[in-house]
């Protein structure tokens, strides 16, 4: 049995998230095991580096799995393309040492959460980016991002209240840049807002939430200062809301 590395795109719009599910087979992993399997003509299972949730994108997700085939990654990868949905795409398979795993030896991620701060509809970016009317104050926010760096207990940021497992991760770097969302660059307008997040790991859904959290700090509903109190507290019902998954894309996995 040979272990394979890939790595793989999708637009998650229409997938019930990464996991496989018993109640439907419209998942990320579901789709690439039912094809891997079909291919190989065995029962394959696909290793994740994490799971993304419903409607969460990807750019440089890493799976692996293992495989007794005579294919080469050159032919499996030809293969894999040609009969995956248009919105799964693996862009590269290698194979791998035995003792690669894609989430055990995950040392980072980074993530970019896309915010478009307009009144007027954006029908390029609709799937893409969460979309609000109120425009944002970038330097409270990065203000606020600066009491998030670093290593914390992240419990007020998940939505899982009966985690057993540790909830203190490591925030190297939160950028927040002002941009011009694609419906807009040609007018020259800047109207959207990207939070790029790179860490060691992140809990669930703890980007989205620490981003509503930001936003709030943005719209002047909080003051930067709060961050502490929320990460002192270990309460969920401190922090912000939870913004849409729509915006959220897994962009880099670090080994």
């Amino acid at each position: 049995m040979s272990n394979f590395k890939m790595t793989l795109q999708y637009e998650g719009t229409r997938y019930q998230g990464w996991q496989r599910q018993e109640s439907t087979d419209n998942t990320i992993q579901g789709k690439l095991e039912a094809l891997l399997s079909k291919m190989t003509e065995q029962k394959i299972e696909v290793q994740g580096s994490g799971r993304t949730d419903a409607g969460v994108h990807a750019l440089g997700q890493v799976a692996n799995f293992h495989a007794d085939t005579e294919m080469t990654p050159e032919e499996m990868l030809e293969y894999i393309n040609r009969y995956l949905p248009e919105d799964i795409s693996v862009i590269s398979l290698e194979q791998a040492s035995e003792r690669f795993h894609s989430r055990l030896n995950a040392r980072g991620k980074t993530y970019c959460y896309r915010v478009i701060c307009s009144g007027l509809p954006h029908v390029f970016d609709r799937r893409f980016a969460h979309m609000i009317t109120e425009d944002v104050d970038i330097d409270a926010m990065c203000w606020a991002a600066g009491y998030l760096l670093g290593t914390h207990d992240f419990k007020s940021f998940t939505s899982n209240k009966r985690g057993k497992k540790s909830t203190v991760r490591t925030i190297e770097e939160i950028r927040i840049e002002r941009t011009g969302s694609f419906s807009m660059k040609r007018q020259g307008i800047e109207d959207e807002i990207r939070f790029t997040y790179s860490g060691n790991g992140f809990l669930y859904h703890m980007v989205r939430i620490l981003t509503g959290t930001l936003l709030e700090v943005g719209t002047h509903k909080r003051k930067p200062e709060e961050i502490l109190e929320i990460l002192a507290s270990g309460s969920r019902e401190m922090a912000g809301e939870l913004v849409p998954a729509k915006g959220l894309t897994l962009m880099e996995v670090r080994y």
